[in-house]
């Protein structure tokens, strides 16, 4: 985990008056292992896997701290679940590319919109902190070829796929 992203976490848990305890500690840590979107399901699973008595609460209240502490961002795919996004924190204005076929989600940054923003917020009175742009779109892989990896391993996996709009 970042030495930044520590130190915050602990200035945040001393200001609530918590403690820290070896379960958040081994939480935290798989929150910010992988620079992926999850869900608190995923995560929790995640944490079991190195955990078999992580305790579903604790997850949830761990996610819950994150989110407060503004370590954590919560975010909307469309998918209908709750969706947690740990990197942020290095680009606070990123956007998602969203596959309403197959569920893949794709992060990009592009110039073109930080311009964007920065010009629709001035010319109403505002100064951007930050942005985010959510993007659904169809697959070329499915429309080109019929078939689509990424679909075919959520179908595998159990995974919900999206709902289409």
């Amino acid at each position: 985990m970042d030495e930044a992203i520590r130190e915050k976490l602990e200035t945040f848990i001393r200001r609530k008056g918590l403690r820290r305890t070896a379960q958040r500690d081994r939480i935290i840590a798989e929150v910010f292992s992988k620079d992926e979107h999850f869900s608190a399901e995923e995560l929790f699973e995640r944490v079991r896997r190195s955990d078999e008595n992580a305790s579903r609460a604790t997850v949830y209240r761990t996610i819950a701290l994150l989110v407060e502490a503004d370590l954590l961002r919560q975010i909307d795919l469309g998918d209908d679940q709750t969706t947690y996004d740990p990197n942020f924190i290095e680009k606070p204005s990123h956007n998602h590319l969203v596959c309403i076929d197959c569920g893949k989600v794709v992060e990009f940054e592009d110039p073109g919109i930080e311009v964007l923003s920065d010009c629709v917020t001035r010319r109403l009175g505002f100064r951007a902190v930050r942005h985010s742009v959510k993007i659904e779109a169809t697959c070329e892989q499915l429309r080109k070829h019929g078939r689509c990896p990424n679909l075919i391993e959520r179908r595998l996996s159990g995974r919900r796929l999206r709902k289409r709009r």
